[in-house]
């Protein structure tokens, strides 16, 4: 990666952690709740974000190999994986959140200069340079962690994100979570964290370094 597409991956990274902090925490009555997205649950968000980071990763395996790889089957199969991902159970769709994430920014890290150049498209999108789906994703997670109402608005964008160049529909899109007066319901109190044994993985850490 270059130096502009490695401190893009970063910030997706940690755009990720905090999203992955806030699934981990969602109790199953809160995830059945509306989300500020219409006809939405919050397991609808979290599980259109995991099938996003997987309909990512297969562009760019198609980049990398050289082999036709749709993003989705089908605008029907891609409503069908998320309504399946939104009926998971809160400790399984946190590790498929988790899993997808990953998956993609592996392939992402190992892609090489020249494939960041090749078009991709989503579905029927106008063709994109592969590089702009580093974009796509953050402003995805960042715009979709808003829209579970769970805590994380705007106001806790970091201001490079706040301040980004980015084209439409993303301009304006982040501009409507920055005017929504939107409300969702409130969080059940937050369960108290195990007791921390010696050697033991820390919860919450998605790349080691929480």
């Amino acid at each position: 990666m270059d130096e502009a597409r490695q401190q893009l991956s970063d910030q997706i990274d940690h755009a990720t952690q905090r999203l992955l902090g806030t699934a981990r925490i969602l109790a199953e009555p809160d995830l059945r709740a509306p989300s500020l997205l219409p006809e939405w649950t919050r397991a609808h968000v979290l599980g259109h974000l995991a099938r996003g980071a997987d309909a990512m990763r297969n562009l760019l395996v198609s980049v990398r190999t050289g082999q036709d790889r749709p993003a989705y089957a089908s605008a029907e199969a891609r409503r069908a994986d998320i309504e399946y991902s939104a009926s998971l159970r809160a400790s399984e769709l946190a590790a498929d959140l988790a899993d997808s994430a990953m998956a993609l920014r592996t392939v992402a890290r190992r892609l090489p200069d020249a494939g960041w150049q090749v078009p991709v498209r989503i579905l029927d999108s106008a063709p994109f340079p592969a590089a702009e789906l580093l974009t796509r994703r953050l402003v995805e997670v960042e715009l979709h962690h808003c829209d579970l109402g769970a805590g994380y608005t705007p106001a806790h964008w970091p201001p490079s994100f706040a301040a980004m160049e980015l084209a439409e529909p993303m301009r304006s899109q982040r501009g409507d979570r920055l005017n929504s007066t939107r409300a969702a319901e409130p969080l059940a109190p937050v369960r108290r964290p195990a007791p921390y044994r010696p050697n033991q993985r820390l919860p919450g850490s998605w790349l080691g370094t929480r």
